[in-house]
């Protein structure tokens, strides 16, 4: 099963799993989680491959979106469901193939479609670090200069520095690139209340992909945080927060 953090305790509120994207982890999240925690129990899991979660040599959709069920058969079903990126692909075939499971979902900045772009840089970034100088998380970031502003940071939060090496699976998720940027054919619909939030700077999720989305989630809500990127949760943490919270209070 999935490495998860819980915040908070039992309470009112249904609990929330929240599912990060590509290179990151439930850590990322702990900031949001704990201020929602104050509806109840928030779970954010590290993705298979990623952090403290197993390694697999499988990465497709159909495979997150089990390890996803599993934790919310354990944790509590129906949950509501938050998944940015990647994780917000899983939720979404989650959803439609297990929509006993989930409550509500949030879905942040991205749609149901297969991308062009590829996450390689990144990679060929991180395959470049020569962990045999890394004696803290800085002398990485001084190794990634080449990457755009933040991303850096970003990534070194994925560093074992004890271990000099990364917590992320660099080769499958190299080999399943093409499943990470695409999105698999899956059969059905989730009826429940959807909320796409997307950062206003973002073109992740445009309005072309209604035709898309509407299909598999037809009571599919859309918002978006100005001055907000793909980042949306980094860039603009209080107004997401606030965003997710009116969208989950809603009756």
């Amino acid at each position: 099963m999935l490495n998860y953090t819980t915040y908070g305790a039992t309470g009112a509120a249904r609990p929330l799993l929240i599912a990060h994207g590509l290179f990151g982890s439930g850590r990322n999240w702990g900031v949001i989680a704990k201020r929602l925690s104050d509806r109840g129990k928030v779970n954010a899991v590290d993705m298979r491959n990623h952090a403290h979660s197993f390694w697999d040599g499988g990465h497709s959709y159909e495979a997150l979106a089990d390890d996803l069920a599993q934790v919310v058969e354990k944790t509590g079903a129906p949950a509501d469901v938050l998944g940015h990126s990647m994780g917000g692909k899983a939720a979404m075939v989650l959803a439609v193939t297990r929509p006993e499971l989930v409550n509500k979902l949030v879905v942040a900045d991205i749609a149901p479609v297969a991308y062009t772009h590829t996450q390689m840089g990144p990679i060929e970034a991180m395959r470049k670090v020569d962990f045999s100088t890394v004696e803290r998380r800085a002398d990485v970031l001084e190794q990634m200069t080449q990457l755009e502003d933040g991303l850096p940071e970003f990534l070194a939060q994925s560093v074992d520095v004890a271990g000099k090496k990364w917590r992320l699976n660099l080769d499958v998720l190299t080999d399943e690139m093409g499943k990470i940027i695409g999105f698999p054919d899956v059969d059905g619909s989730f009826a429940g209340d959807t909320l796409f939030l997307s950062g206003a700077a973002s073109d992740y999720v445009t309005r072309d992909h209604r035709a898309t989305i509407k299909p598999l989630f037809p009571n599919a809500k859309f918002a978006k945080i100005p001055g907000a990127g793909h980042w949306l949760h980094a860039q603009k943490p209080r107004e997401f927060e606030a965003n997710v919270r009116a969208f989950l209070d809603r009756t």
